[in-house]
């Protein structure tokens, strides 16, 4: 008997070590393969107009609407990462927003989640806000709101304006710690240029037009009124309304699609932020993956021309209550439209990652 119950005892000793160092199933989400490369990732340079139009694969199951999705491969469960909601701007599509603000190429280094939605009309709208809360609210539920370290919306151009609408709004207010505005309007206007525009001084282009066989681009709608909000009944180019919930907030544009960037924030005053200070040059020595026109002879430089090397500028308030990021970053001799490059695309995510989070830890 005493054998027996030894040799129970070693078998049960064996099972917990089995349970203990066995390394838990990599992280799932539904309807959302893990692959890599990442599925329809552009090449470096002349992205397919049928691969950067795509909406993406993963459905919406309330909608049947699509969207992107990427994430680390090696993903487990109950793994702290940083969400984020990435919006197109007007005109364009899911793929192209994905490959303008290129963090799908962050996800596996700095432990990401990127939900890229596509607004079939190509401009976002009220009607398209229960789409985008039903994303967001299958993603917390699958990695668990505890894991989520911050949530951040990320908008170029329209997506700003339209992350600017619904970051307070009922639903985000108590979820969204950040916003990164693409081109998308600062909180304290900077002014835009009176040649700003796709068909300024080149040929009209639509938003997300690489190549000759891309479809044009719709007329752009009215801006539906920011209900809650400080400031002008509805955001434009180059101008955000004042939000009326806390979050932190970065402000990237090109150096030709504004006059000049104010050197004082409205956002930085909130938080009681110091004067605003340059911290770093970003250099880049890779263009970006999309633009707006396939014109090779274009010369709008405020709309944008085509993707190439640069440098930006990184500028912080510091100092700012409860350890809030306010920032703006400034990307030398670019425009509206030309994707951002790695090294610049790699230091906004750095400074989500640096920012306060935890909204959705304390709901």
């Amino acid at each position: 008997m005493r054998r027996l119950i030894a040799i129970a005892q070693i078998a049960a000793l064996a099972a917990l070590s089995a349970c203990v160092t066995t390394p838990k199933d990599p992280l799932r989400f539904a309807g959302a393969d893990c692959v890599r490369p990442p599925v329809l990732h552009c090449p470096d340079a002349d992205c397919p107009a049928a691969t950067v139009t795509n909406g993406g694969p993963v459905v919406e199951s309330k909608t049947g609407r699509t969207y992107f999705l990427d994430y680390p491969c090696d993903l487990k469960p109950g793994e702290k990462v940083t969400l984020v909601l990435s919006l197109h701007g007007g005109g364009s599509y899911g793929n192209w927003q994905r490959h303008y603000f290129p963090a799908l190429d962050q996800v596996d280094k700095h432990r990401l989640v990127i939900a890229t939605p596509y607004a079939p009309t190509r401009f976002w709208a009220p009607a398209d806000d229960q789409y985008l809360q039903n994303i967001t609210t299958s993603l917390i539920d699958q990695i668990g709101a505890r894991n989520i370290k911050s949530f951040w919306l990320a908008g170029h151009s329209f997506g700003g304006m339209t992350s600017n609408r619904i970051v307070c709004s009922d639903f985000f207010k108590d979820k969204v710690d950040g916003w990164l505005s693409l081109s998308g309007g600062r909180i304290g206007p900077a002014q835009v240029p009176s040649g700003f525009g796709p068909g300024a001084s080149t040929p009209a282009a639509p938003l997300a037009q690489t190549s000759a066989q891309a479809p044009a681009a719709p007329a752009m709608p009215n801006f539906p009124p920011i209900e809650g909000a400080n400031g002008p009944e509805a955001a434009g180019p180059g101008a955000a309304v004042t939000p009326k919930c806390d979050m932190n907030f970065i402000f990237t544009t090109g150096e030709h699609e504004i006059i000049a960037l104010p050197e004082k924030s409205p956002w930085a005053d909130k938080y009681q932020c110091g004067p605003r200070r340059s911290v770093k040059n970003i250099v880049d020595a890779k263009a970006g993956y999309v633009y707006s026109s396939s014109n090779p002879n274009s010369t709008n430089k405020s709309w944008g021309l085509k993707p190439r090397p640069g440098t930006a500028e990184v500028m912080v308030y510091p100092g700012c209550k409860g350890g809030r990021l306010v920032a703006d970053v400034v990307r030398k001799d670019k425009g509206h439209t030309e994707g951002l490059e790695p090294e610049v695309t790699e230091e906004l995510v750095r400074l989500m990652l640096a920012a306060p989070g935890g909204k959705l830890r304390e709901s």
